[in-house]
């Protein structure tokens, strides 16, 4: 593989089956042709207005549910444009990985993300200035066992973007008894921390647009093409869509979008939440009664945490002389008791919970309550669609009446991989089925009712193949991914 050029995916994942139990909503349908019959009166570029009023930010579970089981179906019939274009809503390792995809099957896209400081998701890296502190405050590494993502992690190595993690990590149990897991299967970090991963995915592309911040607040199908907006203003129209995130902000866009069989299978995923605790310390944490120095441990048998992380080790290593920089998560269990909306945390919830986690680590070092000195640095971020405690255990969803589709980890498991492989999925399956002119759609219709199975793992991923010794519970496959 040559340095300076992505990978080509050539080998797509396991194949599509059609889904023979897949039925449109006859009943209630909205045909998009070429002869639209309902046209707007001044704008044709513009669909009309439908003078709905906008649902309030508390909208319940319940009323969006309502309305997505009784919305009409969109079912385009007009034939896919010759240059198509394809929208994607979420710009994570899901979407970007769609994105690349489409590109190598010469389709263009835009991805549309809300990140304020870059795209990946939670592949975040947070840097602090004057002093250099750095975090990976949501995916904290990751493993390889498919050789269609292990493509892409070859061409990270080559470009020096990321590296093995050989710190010595484990498990901690409550009072600092640590358990070392085996370096076997290797994992990986982000040689710079994790964003700089997703910055390079779409460094060399060529037909991929990416607008950020943007936040799309409607989906409307007209004349054979959905158009998107954001909070009233036009943001493009597109032969298909992808949603790439997941959570309410993706229910909401869904529920009244035309799409109901992609809406009944997001709210089917149900997703836990997990508070992220950065903490810098001017000296190194004391370790207890512990004799050795981890770099990252998940921890058993306290309440506030489940994992913890020394950045500065793990990414400076032996080049770190200033503050150790540390990220703790909570458990799912904490996070689902002090859930709180995580755009606009309380500031007396946010103290609240850096000093429960604060202790909670002491506990689990085994350390005395208030004996840990006060950071010198402290932030509280709550991740509310954290990750999937459910999947329906395929690579993508895909509606070819309504030529929209779903992607992201959920729909594999709960890591890193799962999304890459998800959104590769997704793009060459609607590549396919742009290729096919829109003919025949019932034989592209994936997972449109696929049912989902609960997920085993750790609250902050799955890690497969990290074994442990027999006295010690087993921990399943990747930490806090996309």
């Amino acid at each position: 593989m040559a340095p300076s050029t992505l990978p080509i995916f050539s080998s797509p994942l396991f194949p599509l089956k059609t889904q023979k139990s897949f039925k449109p909503l006859k009943p209630l349908t909205i045909t998009c042709s070429s002869q639209e019959p309902r046209k707007p009166s001044k704008s044709p570029q513009r669909p009309p207005s439908r003078n709905r009023k906008r649902a309030p930010y508390g909208t319940s579970r319940r009323s969006i549910l309502k309305k997505t089981f009784t919305q009409e179906q969109v079912k385009f019939t007009a034939g896919v444009s010759a240059d198509p274009h394809v929208g994607i809503i979420g710009g994570g390792m899901a979407g970007l990985l769609c994105a690349l995809s489409l590109e190598k099957r010469g389709v263009k896209s835009t991805v549309f993300d809300t990140g304020m400081h870059g795209l990946g998701g939670r592949m975040g890296t947070r840097v602090i200035d004057p002093r250099q502190l750095i975090f990976d405050h949501a995916a904290q590494f990751f493993t390889v066992s498919d050789s269609r993502f292990a493509e892409l992690v070859d061409y990270w190595l080559e470009k020096g973007l990321v590296r093995q993690w050989k710190g010595l990590v484990g498990q901690l149990e409550l009072g600092g008894q640590f358990v070392p897991l085996p370096s076997s299967p290797p994992r990986f970090i982000g040689a710079n921390g994790m964003r700089p991963l997703a910055d390079s995915l779409l460094s060399e592309a060529s037909m991929v647009n990416v607008e950020r911040p943007c936040w799309i607040s409607k989906l409307e199908p007209f004349n054979g093409m959905w158009y998107l907006s954001e909070n009233g203003k036009p943001r493009g129209q597109f032969d298909a869509i992808v949603i790439a995130h997941n959570g309410k902000c993706a229910n909401r866009l869904l529920a009244s979008s035309g799409l109901p069989l992609i809406a009944r299978q997001m709210k089917r995923l149900e997703l836990s939440s997990i508070w992220a605790f950065l903490a810098a310390f001017e000296h190194p944490l004391p370790m207890g009664d512990s004799e050795v120095t981890f770099e990252g441990a998940f921890v058993k048998g306290v309440d506030s945490i489940s994992w913890m992380a020394n950045n500065s080790m793990k990414l400076l290593g032996s080049q770190s002389d200033g503050p150790h920089c540390w990220t703790f998560f909570s458990t799912a269990a904490y996070g689902k008791q002090n859930k709180v909306p995580q755009e606009n945390i309380p500031t007396q919830t946010a103290e609240k919970v850096k000093t429960s986690m604060l202790e909670g680590v002491e506990a689990a070092l085994g350390l005395s309550k208030g004996s840990l000195p006060r950071p010198i640095y402290s932030r509280v971020q709550l991740w509310g669609a954290a990750l999937p405690t459910n999947t329906p255990g395929i690579p993508c969803i895909f509606d070819p009446h309504g030529r929209a589709g779903i992607c992201g980890d959920w729909l594999l498991g709960s890591n890193l991989e799962s999304a890459a492989l998800s959104g590769m999925a997704l793009g060459n399956h609607i590549a396919d089925y742009l290729q096919s002119d829109g003919s025949c759609p019932e034989e592209y219709a994936v997972g449109l009712e696929k049912e989902f199975q609960a997920i085993e793992g750790h609250d902050i991923g799955q890690f497969a193949a990290a074994e442990i010794p027999a006295t010690s519970p087993k921990i399943q496959d990747d930490c806090m991914t996309v």
